[in-house]
């Protein structure tokens, strides 16, 4: 069934808005399809894929598009569209665009110049090439241009993984359990879930199989005092209080209020009761300091360029800019700084971002091991290890989608090295301690 011509407008019309990358697609997108409320399920989804489809090919797509006789942002549209359901779908087509989509189709990408065939900007092509080699960054860059699957996380407070595959087979939806998360499962196609029992009961949760190892590492187990530093949403805080079996305190950090008020009615579906969200104006608030010392687990999921997460947000690569990395550099330093002191002796600090830079990762932790002398580096052999997860890794986690069909995350665990006990405190130390607890509860 062809598409009808107004579909072909509409993508050129939320184009135009998109490309000037003022705001980030998605929401972009969810503003349009808002003001066009006649859109059906099916237009909205070819409109939605036409465009990510422009934003993972618009290297090769605007070096064709500017040629000829039709307008330039139209033709990024239909090549969008014929990208996602194919060039006889679409209607209202020319002689001469049917010809010119036939040819860009032919096209031998192989051929093409380096930052063009990986659809990467110039400054993010050469560091790829720097940190990877010229051959591995182009095999990143070629996942990195397609869709991400659709992860799920079971939730294991409320559900087991194989009741859960069951369940879906009748919807019917195919769900296969993940390789490295425990409770994960990936989703053929994509289909809607918010109207199933399992999601609205929250039995299951929309997660990346990263997210969810990242979650996994951090150890967190019952009755624990643990800190997710810079929750979001809250993706990575429900995992780890399910991890937790509903018990102990987890507090999640982060200092957008709207960000954490969406955590909410996710807490509410997911059963959990040990979860306490709360907004702090910055990394060094004094409900932060409150905690100093007190923590077993602290998770810093740093703000970063988010470069590992392009299948998902192919725009970012287009928004972000190489200045705002060394930007970032500054805010994760302090960030991990100000997290670190709320973590106990003997106690573990995990510091993760979804970029695949190591300028935002590992120069990141070795800048901090070398001005924290209390902190030693978990090798993350080790810890997988103590998690049962089978992937093999050296002192970090770098899960890259070309690898391990994931996000592109990275992960380290920092100890505090546990301190031997006086054995004759002072009584005033003594009462010290016990009011700084008080006071912290």
């Amino acid at each position: 069934m062809r598409l009808p011509p107004a579909i072909v407008a509409k993508t050129e019309e939320v184009l135009r808005e998109i490309l000037r990358f003022t705001s980030p697609a998605d929401v972009t997108l969810s503003r349009f399809f808002k003001d066009n409320p006649r859109f059906g399920g099916r237009e909205r989804g070819v409109v939605a894929e036409a465009v990510y489809a422009v934003l993972r090919n618009k290297s090769f797509f605007t070096d064709f598009a500017g040629h000829g006789n039709t307008p330039s942002m139209r033709k990024l549209a239909l090549l969008g569209l014929a990208e996602t359901v194919g060039i006889d779908s679409i209607g209202g087509l020319t002689e001469d665009e049917t010809d010119f989509l036939t040819r860009i189709k032919e096209v031998d990408r192989n051929l093409l110049p380096g930052p063009i065939r990986a659809n990467l900007p110039q400054w993010l092509f050469d560091k790829l090439v720097a940190q990877f080699g010229e051959q591995e960054a182009l095999e990143l860059a070629a996942v990195l241009n397609t869709p991400a699957p659709l992860d799920l996380r079971v939730n294991s407070v409320k559900a087991e993984r194989d009741d859960v595959i069951a369940q879906l087979a009748q919807a019917p939806i195919v769900a296969e359990p993940m390789p490295f998360a425990p409770l994960g499962l990936r989703v053929q196609k994509k289909p809607a879930l918010q109207n199933l029992p399992l999601f609205k009961e929250g039995a299951i949760e929309v997660q990346d199989e990263g997210s969810q190892v990242l979650a996994q590492i951090v150890g967190a187990r019952r009755g624990e005092m643990v800190v997710d530093f810079c929750a979001g949403a809250g993706g990575k805080t429900l995992a780890l209080g399910a991890l937790m079996r509903n018990t102990g305190r987890l507090y999640a950090f982060d200092v957008s209020e709207k960000r954490l008020t969406k955590l909410k009615p996710r807490m509410a579906r997911s059963g959990l009761s040990n979860v306490h969200p709360v907004v702090i104006a910055h990394e060094r608030d004094a409900k932060v300091k409150r905690l100093a010392g007190k923590i077993d687990r602290v998770l810093v999921d740093a703000p970063c360029s988010g470069l590992g997460t392009l299948r998902r947000n192919p725009d970012v690569k287009w928004r972000q800019q190489p200045g705002a990395v060394a930007e970032m550099q500054e805010k994760q330093a302090s960030i991990l700084d100000a997290a670190s002191r709320l973590v106990k002796n003997g106690g573990r600090l995990v510091y993760a971002t979804c970029s695949l830079l190591n300028e935002e990762n590992d120069v990141i932790v070795e800048g901090f091991l070398a001005n924290h002398a209390d902190f030693e580096l978990v090798p993350m052999s080790q810890v997988l290890a103590e998690q049962k997860i089978p992937l093999e890794m050296d002192d970090y986690l770098k899960l890259l989608p070309h690898k391990h069909q994931t996000d592109g995350f990275f992960a380290a665990v920092l100890q505090r090295k546990a301190l031997a006990k006086p054995a004759k405190p002072a009584a005033s130390e003594d009462s010290a301690g016990a009011a700084a607890a008080a006071d912290g509860e």
